[in-house]
């Protein structure tokens, strides 16, 4: 499990760029357009007032039931060990051991 910290901490970093995204995407709109270089310098300076956990970079995946951050299964949003126990136990859909 991981610590409630870190997920709250993911919490709060998906409220964030949920919040910002507007505006984020407008000032990458605007600098995506030609313009001089004094506008460009502006509108990073602009970006740069967002805050940091707001960029959707920032986000970490993170399995649903156990908070762990590493050996993620985008396909089920769980963590390899739980991704495990939980097949074995047939209760993924679609999901056999393999053998050979």
């Amino acid at each position: 499990m991981a610590k409630k910290s870190m997920t709250q901490r993911e919490v709060k970093r998906k409220r964030l760029i949920q919040k910002y995204n507007k505006q984020r995407q407008e000032i990458k709109n605007k600098l995506n357009n030609k313009l001089t270089f004094i506008e460009q310098i502006e509108l990073q300076k602009e970006l740069q007032k967002l805050p940091r956990n707001s960029a959707p970079c920032r986000k970490r995946n993170r399995c649903w039931k156990t908070g762990r951050s590493r050996g993620f299964y985008k396909d089920f949003g769980l963590s390899r060990h739980v991704l495990r126990e939980m097949s074995h136990k047939c209760l993924l859909p679609g999901v056999k051991k393999a053998s050979w």
